[in-house]
């Protein structure tokens, strides 16, 4: 009977909704970036699973089939290239360069780290694209050989932490440009930093938008030419 429960695809679906939604609820009372949705689903999730001694591959005949939604997730992102294609014909330049130097420098920080602390190519090839957002990244990741878990794990510490300190470096070094610091959001920490820079303006969050989706088509070009 237990198994009949909690091998069924709908309790994966179920609990990782729940999961989430308590995690929406308490990222909208605290507002605190640090209280991510995603990540307080792992908080929840994982703990209950090691507690009540359900298997991993019982939660995944559900998880499996939310993971296959992750491919038309990502096409979708064209909507928001479309929706703001006259903010992008204005600023085509600027949101192009902004682009390629986020996503450039990223790898080359990954790379010289990895190296630094001598850390596996297995490894390294996860933390490649973790400043994209998520279906990009896992698709990136298992193209490069990487570990896709490791790979969700460093997109979401990316994102929270970009939320986090981006509005004090804006602060700090003076930066006024709108345009500057939309992009600076969405290359850098996707739809996490997307949504603190809504919060900012009308015109940051439409270009961060516009970053986090033009970032991750320019990080998978990358990774196909450079590995």
């Amino acid at each position: 009977m237990m198994e009949t429960v909690f091998a069924s695809p709908f309790f994966g679906i179920t609990l990782s909704i729940a999961a989430y939604s308590i995690g929406c609820w308490i990222n909208r009372k605290t507002k605190l970036a640090l209280l991510n949705p995603l990540l307080i689903s792992y908080l929840i999730i994982i703990p209950l699973l090691l507690v009540t001694g359900i298997p991993l591959e019982w939660y995944d005949n559900g998880g499996d089939i939310i993971n296959m939604f992750l491919s038309p997730a990502t096409a979708v992102l064209a909507i928001t290239i479309y929706r703001q294609r006259d903010l992008l014909k204005k600023h085509i330049l600027s949101v192009t360069a902004g682009s390629l130097a986020g996503s450039l420098s990223s790898i080359l920080i990954v790379l010289t780290l990895s190296k630094l602390f001598g850390l596996s190519d297995e490894i390294t090839m996860s933390l490649i694209p973790k400043s994209i957002t998520t279906p990009m990244a896992i698709a990136v990741s298992q193209n490069l050989g990487g570990i896709e878990s490791l790979t969700v794990l460093s997109v979401i510490i990316t994102g929270i932490t970009g939320s986090i300190i981006g509005p004090v470096l804006i602060k700090a070094f003076r930066i006024r440009n709108e345009i500057a610091s939309g992009m600076a959001f969405g290359s850098a920490s996707h739809a996490v930093g997307t949504s603190k820079a809504i919060e900012l303006g009308e015109v940051q969050g439409a270009l961060s938008s516009i970053a986090l989706v033009m970032s991750g088509i320019i990080t998978v070009i990358l990774s196909l030419l450079l590995f």
